[in-house]
């Protein structure tokens, strides 16, 4: 069991000043849920190399046991020092795609063309896809083979609206997760604020936030059974 675990490799979080990226419970979380069930994992980001924390995911009140774990697990530190430049990565070797979130796929993968090819053929070739939290928005712009969006229809969820308000965030992205897979025509679901909610519908996994990264993987691995 293959499965590819794709990050951003955008650090800017808009004009603020200050830094973004992956948020790392999104990584570690479903990481070791992969591992632990026998998965080969590879990490690739649009340039490939070091991929971009968020600051804020590594703060202290953030940790988890799986980011500590991923902290001192010097096979997945390397792994994520040298991801695979996702142009270079062949979907087809792979059983299922992962996407952590964070605010940095906003600005990249959302209009990655190698990303929006990499779910198309996919989800094309009978395969699952997932995403979390803000990773949702690297569907904005993915087709099903009918042409139209790939959402529009299907139950999905990611980080709502109020989260990003929350977060103080709502005048910076580039555009909100929750309004832009309503507006795609996605059935959009979620749960309280914080909370593990995950939805699948189909061969596309998405969970809302942080506290649903582990639950999505979960919920990967289902359909990959």
């Amino acid at each position: 069991m293959k499965i590819l675990m794709v990050l951003t490799s955008h650090d800017r979080l808009g004009d603020t000043g200050k830094k973004t990226g992956f948020w790392l419970e999104e990584l570690a979380a479903p990481y070791y849920v992969f591992k632990d069930a026998g998965a080969d994992i590879t990490l690739a980001s649009p340039k490939g190399g070091q991929a971009p924390i968020d600051p804020k995911s590594d703060e202290p009140g953030a940790q988890t046991d799986a980011t500590r774990r991923f902290r001192a697990d010097k096979e997945a530190m390397q792994a994520l020092a040298t991801t695979k430049q996702l142009a270079s990565v062949r979907g087809e070797e792979f059983d299922a795609v992962f996407y952590p979130g964070g605010h940095g796929p906003l600005w990249d993968l959302a209009q990655s063309v190698d990303s929006q090819a990499l779910i198309e053929s996919t989800i094309a070739s009978g395969k699952p896809v997932a995403a979390v939290c803000h990773a949702p928005g690297v569907l904005r712009d993915v087709k099903a083979s009918d042409g139209t969006p790939l959402v529009k229809g299907k139950e999905v969820t990611g980080f709502t609206n109020t989260e990003e308000d929350a977060a103080g965030l709502t005048q910076v992205v580039p555009f909100l997760v929750e309004d832009m897979l309503k507006s795609a025509g996605g059935n959009y679901s979620k749960g309280a604020d914080w909370q593990s909610h995950v939805v699948t519908d189909g061969l596309l996994v998405t969970g809302q936030n942080p506290a649903s990264s582990a639950a999505a993987a979960k919920a990967l691995l289902q359909l990959l059974a």
